[in-house]
C-alpha cells in the first residue's frame, strides 16, 4: 500500500474512482469538477499494484471566521473501490490529511456527510443546520413592491457585482461563511451551470435585489435565495418563471428551496459536519465581550492531532475583546477535541458538558470557557 498526494498533474486519474463510486454524478457535472475544482485542490490516494483503490480530495475555501479571514478546507470524494473496502484506507487518508492541514496551519475543516456515522470516530461534529422548506410552504402572502423587478441568469462578468451585493447586505449577519469574492461567484456560476442551472439575479432600475442558485437536473432545486427585505414576492415570482420555461408544469410543492430564510423553513437539517484542526489557530479567532475577562486552562484529548493534546491556558483581560492562547501546564479540567468542537460552535451548552464522562472541569473553567462568544451564526452551503 502506498499513500500519497498527488501532483496537480495526475489529479485526472482519480476520476474512474468518482465515475464508480458516485453514480449519481453527471459527465457534465464531472467535466466541471475536473477542469475547475482539481485545478488547485489536493488529492491523496491510496495505491496497490499502481493502481488507486481509495482517494480524498481537499478543495480550498477562504473563510470568514468572526473578524478574520483564514484558509480551510472542505473534504469531499472520500472514496475507496468497493473491493478494497474495510482495510482501513479513509482513516489512513483522513489522518495524513489532517496532519498537513495542521501544519498549514488551517483552524478547522468540514464537509457534507453521506452519513453522520463514517465521521464521528475520526470526531468531527455538527456545526451547521440548513434550513430547507419548497415553494409552497415558504410562499407569503404576496407584498406589491418588487412589481417592477426583471429576472435573468448572471454571466461571468456579473461576480464581482454579485460579490458586492452580498458584502454590502449580508456578510453582517454571519460569524462563518466562505468568503464572497467574484472569484468565488464565478466558480458558483459554472457549477450550476454544469448541473443545467445558473445564478438567478433579481433586478430593479438596473441593481440586484436577490440572487440564487438553482439547478434543473432533477426537477427544479433552489439554493441559497438572498434578497432584500420587500422582495420576497420578487423571488417567489421569479422561481415560478424558471418552473414555467421547462419542459412540464412543475408544482409549488416540488420545488425544493436550500438554504432558505428561517422564516420559511419547514425543517432544520444538519448537514455541515467540522473538525478542529489546528486549535490555537481556531481560539485566537473567537472574542469576549469588552466588559469580561477570562484565564483558565485545561487539557485537551486529541487521538488524531497530538499537537492539540496539550494543556492550554486561555486569557482575555478587561477592555479587549480577543483571546490568547498558549500551552501550559497546570490543568483545570479535562475536554475531547470533539466536545470542544460542539461547545466551539454553540452546539452545546458549557454547563451540559459535564454529563459526559470523559469531561472533567472545575467550576471556575465552566464559568470562564461560558463568557466566550461562540460561533452560532454559520452559513456553509458549499457542495464542492
Amino acid at each position: 500500500m502506498i499513500l500519497r498526494k498527488l501532483d496537480q498533474s495526475e489529479h485526472g486519474k482519480t476520476r474512474p474512482l468518482w465515475e464508480e463510486v458516485f453514480v449519481e454524478d453527471t459527465k457534465d457535472f464531472l467535466d466541471y469538477y475536473y477542469y475547475i475544482k482539481t485545478r488547485d485542490n489536493q488529492i491523496y490516494v491510496v495505491e496497490e499494484d499502481g493502481q488507486i483503490r481509495s482517494m480524498l480530495q481537499l478543495n480550498p475555501y477562504t473563510l470568514k471566521v468572526g473578524s478574520k479571514e483564514l484558509p480551510s478546507a472542505y473534504i469531499i470524494a472520500v472514496a475507496t473501490r468497493k473491493a478494497f473496502r474495510g482495510r482501513g484506507f479513509m482513516g489512513a487518508l483522513l489522518r495524513t490529511a489532517l496532519e498537513d492541514m495542521y501544519q498549514a496551519k488551517i483552524p478547522f475543516t468540514f464537509l457534507m456527510p453521506a452519513a453522520e456515522a463514517i465521521y464521528t470516530p475520526y470526531d468531527f461534529r455538527f456545526i451547521y443546520d440548513q434550513c430547507i422548506g419548497s415553494l409552497k410552504q415558504c410562499c407569503t402572502q404576496e407584498e406589491q413592491r418588487g412589481d417592477a423587478c426583471d429576472f435573468s441568469d448572471a454571466a461571468l462578468w456579473n461576480a464581482e457585482e454579485i460579490a458586492d451585493f452580498f458584502n454590502a447586505h449580508f456578510s453582517e449577519k454571519w460569524q462563518v461563511y466562505a468568503v464572497r469574492d467574484a472569484a468565488y461567484y464565478q466558480t458558483m456560476i459554472l457549477e450550476q451551470s454544469s448541473e443545467h442551472g445558473g445564478v438567478r439575479l433579481i433586478r430593479e432600475g438596473g441593481e440586484i435585489k436577490g440572487v440564487y442558485a438553482y439547478a434543473t437536473e432533477e426537477g427544479l432545486e433552489i439554493r441559497e435565495p438572498l434578497y432584500l427585505e420587500g422582495y420576497e414576492d420578487a423571488f417567489f415570482r421569479s422561481v415560478r418563471q424558471l418552473a414555467a420555461n421547462g419542459q412540464s408544469r412543475i408544482k409549488d410543492e416540488d420545488i425544493k428551496i436550500y438554504a432558505c430564510p428561517e422564516y420559511m423553513s419547514c425543517k432544520r437539517k444538519p448537514i455541515i459536519m467540522a473538525r478542529i484542526v489546528c486549535l490555537p489557530e481556531l481560539m485566537r479567532t473567537m472574542t469576549v465581550p469588552e466588559n469580561l475577562s477570562v484565564d483558565c486552562s485545561f487539557a485537551v484529548i486529541d487521538p488524531l492531532i497530538r499537537q492539540n493534546s496539550r494543556v492550554w491556558r486561555v486569557t482575555s483581560a478587561y477592555g479587549e475583546l480577543k483571546l490568547h492562547v498558549r500551552e501550559t501546564e497546570d490543568s483545570e479540567g479535562v475536554l475531547p477535541v470533539d466536545l470542544l468542537t460542539e461547545l466551539l460552535f454553540g452546539r452545546v451548552e458549557t454547563a451540559k458538558l459535564a454529563d459526559d464522562d470523559r469531561v472533567v472541569m472545575t467550576e471556575h473553567l465552566t464559568e470562564e470557557l461560558d463568557k466566550i462568544t461562540k460561533f452560532t451564526k454559520i452559513f456553509l452551503n458549499e457542495v464542492v
